[in-house]
């Protein structure tokens, strides 16, 4: 049986009928804007002509053959199905986040680098990453999503990392891949009422989903992980919704000192659990947990002080959709503030060092915008100040001020520049034999940036080369022989280069 292909034109007729109704409208439109249109409307038409001509293939089959065949609700589900695995609502997907690069000093050297380098970076003390990285880091995550009949939706989540600190193609011993993530979340439950009309629930190990960072320093903002279970989403008012999770994080084991019979030391280990409840009223974000880690006040963290063995840990965050309110853009800013385990304020349950009394409150502010069409701006402050941390009277200030600028030259050049500053006052108070130090730090780098395309603060992937200067105050070389500064070669006032790629997508 001959048939006839008559799509495109049937297309061509419905799609340009469609476009000469919007009357006056369409009038104001540009030639190219109303071509585009019309392709759309093509490419639509076009796939309807294709569905009807599959259906249509099938019923001449199945008069021809006899043989029984889908019905068109079969039919209808099976497109339905492609449709959404086109999508991504369905099916496998990949996501990587990469950066690898070489980091010299001024004798063709590797030189230490990091934005956690400084005497305050154990801290959370990040300064800027930009010309200052010499690791390679990668993350690879898979994800599998599934819609069934009734319309739930699951979603399955695997994230495999590594990084490693060698040049070497093979690094062995070097490397550290780990799962990272590995959980199942449910959406869209057709049982979930009320409150949890909308709500997903999950279980496993994972990051929060709600993490949210200074990308140009290296450090989140707020950053919750670990194992365990939680739901998201549940609508307690017209604007109120609420997280809810319960995380289990591990601190390595650790000597126990029995002071009564010194005889019956070991070792031990402590799990903390951490409660959260993540509030959102429109633009803000009040965020409280409360932590417990059983058994953890019997480890000795030197200097006759208990450590910690509960905490609590608030936040209070806005999310702001311009560039603080001055033009295009955007910005964020957030105040933390924590006690025992929840003086660690950044990575939540992370440290069990923390003593009973420790308390620590940070301030994150960053924003983007462009200040003209080829010209685009990011500051960021991110600041600090805690007390009895790690002992009884320690003190530590610091603050780190931090400016990525970007010039787009080309539709695939453009050149970066980033400047940080960092204030530290630092004070341990006899802890682990460090020594008080008060100081700046200073880093500028200049990087030549190559890109598929160019345009936004978060394109990626991208190479770039870069020159790096720093340089600080020689009294911080005096901190602790831990640290990087004051070691051969790495003593402040030099110049590194490299360069290094970065990827997500």
């Amino acid at each position: 049986m001959h048939k006839m292909t008559f799509k495109t034109p049937l297309a061509i007729a419905i799609a340009t009928a469609s476009l000469g109704i919007s009357g006056v409208a369409s009038a104001q439109m540009t030639m190219e804007q109303r071509f585009a249109e019309l392709e759309a409307r093509i490419e639509a038409a076009e796939q309807r002509a294709d569905d009807a001509e599959r259906r249509a293939e099938i019923a001449e089959q199945s008069q021809a053959t006899g043989v029984a065949t889908e019905s068109d609700a079969e039919i209808e589900e099976r497109l339905a199905r492609v449709e959404r695995q086109a999508s991504g609502e369905e099916g496998f997907s990949f996501n990587v986040y990469a950066r690898s690069g070489l980091l010299l000093g001024e004798d063709r050297k590797s030189i230490d680098g990091g934005p956690y380098v400084t005497p305050a970076g154990p801290l959370g003390g990040a300064v800027g990453r930009l010309g200052n990285e010499p690791d390679t880091y990668t993350e690879a995550i898979l994800n599998y999503r599934m819609q069934h009949d009734n319309g739930a939706k699951a979603r399955y989540t695997t994230m495999l990392a590594a990084g490693t600190n060698s040049s070497n193609d093979w690094v062995g011993d070097d490397t550290n891949l780990n799962v990272r993530q590995a959980y199942a979340e449910f959406s869209d439950l057709p049982s979930f009422t009320g409150a949890f009309e909308n709500a997903s629930i999950w279980a496993g190990k994972r990051f929060d989903r709600d993490n949210f960072d200074i990308h140009w320093l290296d450090s989140d903002v707020v950053f919750l992980a670990g194992t365990g279970g939680g739901v998201y989403d549940v609508q307690l008012a017209d604007n109120w919704k609420s997280n809810f999770s319960l995380y289990g994080r591990s601190f390595s084991d650790y000597p126990v000192v029995n002071r009564e019979n010194p005889g019956l030391d070991g070792n031990s280990d402590t799990d903390n659990l951490i409660l959260t409840t993540n509030n959102y009223f429109g633009n803000w974000q009040v965020m409280a947990n409360a932590m417990s880690a059983a058994d953890n006040d019997e480890r000795d963290i030197g200097v006759g002080q208990t450590a910690a063995d509960s905490g609590w840990h608030t936040m209070v965050a806005y999310h702001g959709d311009s560039f603080f309110g001055m033009g295009e853009g955007n910005f964020k800013a957030a105040v933390l503030h924590g006690q025992g385990l929840g003086a660690e304020v950044k990575g939540l349950g992370s440290s069990g060092d923390l003593t009973e009394d420790a308390t620590a409150t940070r301030l994150a502010v960053y924003g983007t915008t462009y200040l003209a069409p080829q010209w685009r701006i990011a500051p960021s402050v991110l600041a600090e100040v805690s007390d009895d941390r790690f002992a009884d009277g320690d003190s530590y200030t610091w603050a780190t001020l931090n400016i990525r600028l970007a010039n787009e030259i080309t539709q695939n050049f453009e050149m970066q520049y980033e400047g940080s500053y960092q204030y530290m006052d630092l004070d341990p108070n006899g802890f682990s034999g460090r020594e008080a130090v008060s100081g700046n730090f200073g880093k500028f780098t200049i990087a030549p940036t190559f890109k598929p395309e160019v345009g936004g603060f978060w394109k990626r992937p991208e190479i770039r080369l870069f020159a790096s200067y720093t340089d600080w105050d020689a009294e911080l070389n005096g901190y602790t022989t831990e640290d990087s500064f004051g070691n051969d070669g790495f003593t402040g006032g030099q110049w590194s280069f490299g360069l290094q790629s970065e990827i997500w997508f």
